[in-house]
């Protein structure tokens, strides 16, 4: 086999890789949230952190797949520090929005994260885009509305945090632009994760003890009614560092364009297996309004792209 076939074939096994990973953890969140009887998205959100944590030191100390980046001043620590409280929010809100809304919502709301990244963006740095590029923002707001508005599982508190948690990753991506901005402090995704997970399981640990507090012993009640139950957690958490590990990857060996086109499909797909999964009722206006969202995003990005 030519070295051409074998790097085609090494990429879209990476690329697979990554869909199994990102849709299976959310496909996961939703089972163990809404299926088992697992009512601590805290927990969950700790689980995935815990996860991470260890894994990010396996492969990064012990296995090499990246060069460490060393953390060289005590203000960098408290920028990574305060990503990793607001990546927290992301989290939890998404994995708490999952208790009362489908997966197929849950995604069309999510799609509208680069509507608030233009608009942290602007507000925090003053970056403007062209008019037409915000233009192409339009229907992705439009879709969502409809979508709400055709959506038989709409839930309101479900909604709430699933825009806030999308609204939080929007805030995320916009602070580490600017907070790890100088050649001195920038770090690849999975330095990154290194230090923010650790720093999450220190905020997440307490919060979830306090706000969740019978968590442990239900947790293990839970898994002697079911076998399968703690064995798919564990599946859940390791899955969720292989989303990060796979996306670095996967945006490493092709370009940041290909990984938002596949980004935009991974949505469509997530939300036709959860359908088929959970059985989730869907309506055509439900349908239309995600199509808008999803058609939106294309148009933004290729707008994005056209008019830098």
């Amino acid at each position: 086999m030519s070295s051409s076939k074998k790097q085609a074939l090494f990429i879209a096994s990476l690329i697979i890789l990554w869909y199994s990973s990102n849709i299976g953890v959310l496909l996961l969140n939703k089972l163990l949230l809404s299926n088992y009887g697992f009512r601590f998205p805290i927990f969950l959100t700790l689980c995935h952190m815990s996860a991470c944590a260890i894994l990010s030191y396996l492969s990064i100390v012990f296995f090499k797949i990246v060069p460490l980046q060393v953390v060289k001043s005590t203000p960098q620590l408290l920028k990574i520090a305060t990503l990793s409280v607001v990546f927290c929010g992301s989290v939890v809100g998404g994995n708490i929005s999952l208790r009362y809304l489908p997966v197929s919502f849950n995604q069309a709301v999510g799609a509208t994260t680069p509507f608030f990244t233009a608009v942290f963006a602007y507000l925090m740095t003053f970056k403007r885009e062209a008019w037409v590029t915000y233009g192409a923002l339009v229907p992705v707001v439009v879709g969502v509305i409809i979508a709400s508005g055709g959506e038989p599982g709409f839930h309101l508190f479900g909604f709430i945090m699933c825009i806030s948690a999308t609204a939080a990753r929007a805030f995320k991506s916009v602070l580490q632009g600017i907070l790890l901005s100088s050649e001195g402090e920038k770090l690849n995704s999975m330095n990154l994760l290194l230090y923010m997970s650790p720093i999450a399981v220190l905020v997440l640990l307490p919060a979830s003890l306090i706000m969740e507090p019978n968590v442990l012993d239900v947790t293990l009640e839970l898994g002697r009614k079911n076998k399968y139950m703690l064995l798919l957690l564990l599946l859940n958490s390791t899955m969720a560092y292989s989303a990060n590990l796979t996306n670095f990857l996967v945006t490493k060996h092709t370009s940041p364009l290909t990984l938002q086109v596949l980004g935009n499909a991974k949505g469509a797909v997530a939300v036709v297996i959860s359908i088929f999964i959970f059985r989730n009722p869907v309506t055509f206006v439900g349908i239309a309004g995600y199509s808008m969202t999803v058609l939106g995003v294309v148009a933004y990005g290729e707008a994005k792209r056209r008019f830098r």
